[in-house]
C-alpha cells in the first residue's frame, strides 16, 4: 500500500506541466508547436532559453519535491525501505509528466525529471549525468544523445550503487529498486525511439544555445 501511496504523490506532483503552462500563458498549445513534446527542448525552440531555463528548472524540482515528500511521510514508519518508496515516487512523478491524465496522456520525455529524482537519491551521481549530458551536448548538438547516454549511465550508477549496499535494504528490496530503474530507463529509451532512428539516420536535429 505505501507504494502505491508513494507511486500516486510522485504522479501527482509529475502533473505540473511545467512547458505546457507556459504554453498556456502564451496561448499556445506547446504540444502543436515543434517536436511536440512538452519539455525543455521543445520549450527553447518554441519560446525561447528563459522559456526553457524555467521548464528545465521546474522539472526537475518537482521530482526531488516528489521524494522530499515521501520521504518525510514515511522516513519514521519505513525507514527500511525509504530508497524503495523514494524510487516509486520518481517512477510515479516521471510517469506523470510522460503521461498526464488532463492532457490525454500526451506530456514530456521525463529527462528533468529524471535528473531530479536521481539528484534525490544521490546529488554526486546527479551532478556526473548532468556533466555527461553537457560534455556530450556542448560536443554534438544533439539533446537526445545526451540525454540517452546519460540516463544509461544514471540507471549505470544506481545500479552500481545498489550492488555495494549504498542504500542498505535487504536484497529483494534493493533488486526491486534497480528493476524500476532499468524500467525507467527502457521507459526513456521508447520515448525516444524516433529520435533514435534520426540519430542512426544522420537526420536528427541539432539545437545551438547561440546563432551560428
Amino acid at each position: 500500500m505505501v507504494r502505491i501511496i508513494a507511486l500516486l504523490i510522485g504522479y501527482a506532483f509529475g502533473l505540473i506541466q511545467t512547458a505546457y503552462i507556459i504554453g498556456r500563458i502564451h496561448h499556445t498549445d506547446i504540444r502543436q508547436h515543434g517536436s511536440g513534446n512538452a519539455g525543455t527542448t521543445n520549450a527553447l525552440r518554441t519560446f525561447g532559453k528563459k522559456a526553457a531555463l524555467i521548464t528545465l528548472l521546474v522539472d526537475v524540482l518537482k521530482c526531488v519535491a516528489a521524494v522530499l515528500v515521501v520521504r518525510t511521510l514515511f522516513g519514521k514508519t519505513q525507514a527500511d525501505i525509504l530508497p524503495l518508496l523514494s524510487t516509486y515516487a520518481g517512477f510515479g512523478c516521471i510517469l506523470g509528466h510522460n503521461f498526464p491524465v488532463y492532457m490525454k496522456f500526451k506530456g514530456g520525455k521525463g529527462i528533468a525529471s529524471s535528473l531530479g529524482f536521481v539528484t534525490a537519491l544521490c546529488p554526486l551521481l546527479g551532478c556526473l549525468i548532468l556533466v555527461i549530458f553537457i560534455v556530450t551536448f556542448l560536443k554534438t548538438h544533439y539533446v537526445s544523445l545526451g540525454s540517452l547516454l546519460s540516463y544509461l549511465a544514471g540507471c549505470l550508477g544506481i545500479i552500481i550503487l545498489l550492488g555495494n549496499g549504498y542504500f542498505g535494504m535487504i536484497s529483494p528490496r534493493r533488486i526491486e529498486m534497480g528493476i524500476l530503474v532499468v524500467l525507467l530507463t527502457v521507459l526513456a529509451f521508447y520515448r525516444h525511439r524516433a529520435n533514435i532512428k534520426r540519430l542512426h539516420a544522420g537526420t536528427e536535429s541539432k539545437v545551438y544555445l547561440k546563432k551560428k
